[in-house]
């Protein structure tokens, strides 16, 4: 079992990143309901890997790399099980501290719903750098190359631009 120090590390770990792995989880699950699942199921892997986290890379890097793979999974599931669902959207949650600017939600939900449009790899990419993320740090969370990186993120943002500008006329 894990010592008290380990707990106390990973739950500061946690509290740390918890808005950008809630951040992830909204992109790869529908609302309202399924990103607190999904990020409670993040929250589970990164706990079950603490142990095995060395160092190499930054602890925001590991945990994008984690959440980035749970959101992954979870999506390849959902889609392969999604013809024997059903989604209840008729409900409507909504967080106390969601943004009352109608505004600037409209603009939100636009961008969500051209980041959905977009290949699972470059969703993954987008995520990252609007999370803030270097394109050198983007590089060692998905296994691509910088250079390669900063190329797909110029295609990324032409294709975003292109969806979202007709939206938000």
């Amino acid at each position: 079992m894990k010592d008290s120090n380990n707990r106390n590390t990973f739950e500061e770990i946690i509290e740390a990143n918890k808005a950008s792995i809630y951040r992830i989880c909204r992109i790869y699950a529908v609302q309202p309901v399924e990103p607190i699942d999904l990020f409670q199921e993040v929250v589970y892997h990164t706990w079950k890997s603490f142990d095995s986290y060395n160092g190499n890379a930054q602890v925001n890097t590991w945990i994008y790399r984690i959440a980035i793979n749970v959101c992954i999974r979870y999506k390849l599931k959902l889609d392969k099980h999604n013809d024997k669902t059903t989604r209840l959207s008729t409900i409507t949650i909504l967080p106390a501290a969601l943004s009352k600017d109608s505004a600037q939600e409209e603009r939100f939900a636009a961008l969500r719903a051209c980041i959905q449009t977009l290949k699972e790899g470059d969703r993954s990419i987008i995520i990252l750098y609007l999370e803030g993320l270097a394109y050198k740090e983007i590089s060692e969370v998905t296994g691509l190359t910088e250079n390669y990186v900063a190329v797909k993120m110029k295609r990324i943002r032409k294709i975003l631009f292109d969806c979202i500008s007709p939206k938000l006329k």
